[in-house]
């Protein structure tokens, strides 16, 4: 029997996973990992070749992670907001039509982040191939000429991934020291240490 305030053992490790005299139990296996796994490859695909030459991901902006535990951790979000847009020069409509994801609940709570994302559309801008809406009508305001759409071709990948930090330390960065604080703190403390036994030894003296 189990001792004191606890749980009683109740387990049962007798499941059969087939055709049974009480009819099949309800257990969920996953046997389609690789066939879904090719299904979704497929359908990425698919999907590329029927909006090319458009990328198949869009812009999104650079966010940071929520809590302070992870606040210093900057990472893809999931649309850019109202603000940044029109910083950009862009509306919320436009903007979804040129591959911009837009996300009209988040905020901005700092001008560093502001102005962060506003930088990253304007870089967006600059290198943004826009077709005319009809592929034989002219060249309105606002379209590519007609050689940069010739030479466009399907962005594949991440668009404007964040860099990431730098592994490497450079030993020119490193502030030199002519005292070093982990020998400072090991001598402090050895003296404190020994402090007691130098007292003892200084009032034997004294007597």
């Amino acid at each position: 029997m189990v001792k004191h305030n606890n749980v009683l053992p109740n387990i049962h490790c007798h499941k059969k996973y087939c055709e049974s005299s009480r009819g099949p139990l309800k257990v969920r296996l996953n046997l389609n990992q690789a066939s879904k796994k090719k299904s979704r490859r497929l359908a990425r695909a698919a999907k590329a070749a029927a909006i090319a030459p458009r990328p198949l991901q869009l812009l999104r902006p650079a966010v940071h992670c929520p809590t302070q535990r992870y606040s210093s951790k900057v990472r893809l979000g999931k649309g850019f907001t109202l603000e940044e847009l029109k910083g950009a020069g862009f509306t919320a409509q436009y903007a979804r039509t040129v591959g911009i994801a837009v996300d009209h609940r988040r905020t901005n709570k700092s001008a560093e982040s502001l102005a962060l994302n506003i930088a990253r559309l304007e870089d967006y801008k600059g290198k943004l191939i826009v077709f005319p809406k009809k592929r034989l009508s002219k060249v309105k305001n606002g379209d590519s000429s007609a050689e940069e759409c010739k030479a466009a071709t399907q962005f594949s990948g991440t668009i404007l991934p964040l860099a990431g930090p730098s592994k490497e330390i450079v030993m020119a960065d490193v502030p030199s020291q002519d005292v070093s604080a982990f020998t400072t703190m090991r001598v402090a403390m050895k003296e404190t240490k020994v402090s007691g036994y130098r007292a003892s030894v200084a009032n034997r003296k004294e007597k």
